[in-house]
């Protein structure tokens, strides 16, 4: 493919537009004007532009002689003089890019009052056992949905799971002629009614070398397989209103079969319960200069990117970039379904050339980006599932509390340790009796 001349503008997305067509991402402004406007004397009129969603660089994989008129790693913007004949597969789509659209934000999240038995959880974050066990993720030749290595790493993943407490079931998924499952960790909460579910598929793939060929995949998505096992690990140590539920999805490479069956299987009582989907998908790469994440989602989980973005401002120093065009991850069936589900992914991921590939390996990854990315998830997260708190008991006292006069009460109590304590009572003398005094005339 060759592409068109075209005349149009990119600019901060600060500056004035007046005239002009435009669609944001994120920091900058794509202009372009209507058909009897001219950008300058010497211009021509802008032709249609075309809308690009890709996974890594899926797309500029499949077009190299395609040279993008804007690039903000997951979205591209081409001249539709270079449309592809097809419109999508499972790692691309193309569609009219739409005036006035705003395809990144970049919201303006304040950060918030530091809750402290949050910031005590988001402390707890251990990126010693996050490392071990994206590494043994990494360290299988492949997790190809179909493979033997898929089903050993089910098995380690179940095992953690049962480890930390959650009751583990798996469920068959259809991947084309063959099988594989899906793998779903539950941890029933006091009694609130909802559940939040935690999610990242579990296989990678190599494109170029087939089912059989290497592929380590560990940033795409031994990184979120990982991600949700250290999150639910965070989550054990504390007793939540709401239940939490794991899953790790099979058949998500070849067109996100495993998420696709688990909704079309959910009751209607089931989809009602769930308050918040929380996906991870490629999260250890860091792409630019800051710290970036990108929080992928539609308006059904505005709410829960806004959460999302507080968190990371309260608690991180990540840049956070949002996008209300969901594609190709295990967020969408949810989405398609009215469900409020999110992804988490790390910041211009078209930098990442390496998924998809052999080359998808440890050595790549940054592992304080996944860390603060796990602390924002983990922050919203306790906001979702509601902290159960325990009520704090005053000691009652061991026996009868004597007074043996005006400004001489002296109180036994067994304490929480079990020991005797004595203390000289200081209140009044409705407090006194409240704990069980006799007054002694």
């Amino acid at each position: 493919m060759t592409t068109a001349p075209v005349r149009y503008l990119v600019v901060p997305t600060t500056d004035a537009a007046r005239g002009a067509r435009s669609a944001r991402f994120g920091d900058k402004t794509l202009l372009w004007v209507p058909a009897d406007q001219r950008l300058g004397r010497a211009s021509r009129t802008a032709p249609g532009l075309l809308l690009v969603t890709q996974v890594g660089r899926s797309f500029q994989d499949d077009f190299p002689d395609v040279v993008p008129l804007l690039d903000h790693g997951r979205h591209l913007v081409i001249s539709a003089a270079d449309k592809p004949r097809r419109r999508s597969n499972n790692h691309w789509r193309v569609e009219p890019l739409r005036a006035g659209t705003t395809v990144v934000d970049v919201p303006s999240a304040a950060a918030a009052r530091v809750d402290p038995a949050v910031a005590s959880l988001v402390g707890e974050l251990s990126p010693t056992s996050y490392q071990d066990d994206l590494t043994w993720f990494a360290s299988l030749p492949t997790r190809h949905s179909l493979s033997p290595s898929f089903t050993t790493a089910l098995d380690f993943t179940a095992a953690r799971m049962v480890a930390l407490g959650y009751g583990v079931t798996r469920t068959a998924v259809t991947v084309g002629g063959g099988r594989s499952h899906n793998l779903i960790g539950d941890r029933p909460g006091t009694g609130g009614g909802g559940v939040v579910l935690i999610t990242a598929h579990l296989d990678s793939i190599n494109h170029a070398g087939g089912p059989a060929a290497n592929a380590p995949g560990a940033d795409d998505n031994a990184s979120g397989s990982a991600g949700v096992l250290e999150l639910g690990r965070l989550l054990s140590t504390r007793s939540w209103k709401h239940d939490v539920r794991l899953i790790l999805f099979g058949g998500e490479e070849q067109g996100l079969f495993g998420s696709k069956q688990y909704v079309a299987s959910l009751p209607p009582a089931e989809r009602s319960r769930i308050r918040a989907v929380l996906n991870m998908d490629m999260i250890a790469s860091k792409n630019s200069a800051l710290p970036t994440v990108l929080l992928e989602g539609a308006q059904v989980s505005s709410g829960l990117m806004a959460d999302l973005a507080t968190a990371a401002a309260t608690y991180t120093g990540l840049k956070v970039e949002t996008s209300l065009n969901p594609f190709a991850s295990d967020h969408v069936p949810f989405i398609n379904a009215g469900i409020p589900a999110l992804l988490t992914i790390e910041g211009a991921d078209s930098a990442n050339g390496h998924i998809h590939t052999a080359t998808d390996t440890l050595n790549f990854l940054d592992w304080g980006l996944a860390a603060e990315i796990l602390r924002m998830n983990v922050a919203a997260l306790a906001g979702w599932l509601e902290p159960v708190t325990a009520v704090p008991t005053r000691p009652r006292p061991a026996g009868s509390v004597v007074a043996w006069g005006p400004g001489r009460i002296d109180v036994f109590a067994v304490g929480t340790d079990s020991a005797m304590h004595h203390k000289a009572f200081d209140g009044t003398w409705k407090e006194f009796e409240s704990l069980g005094g006799v007054v002694l005339s």
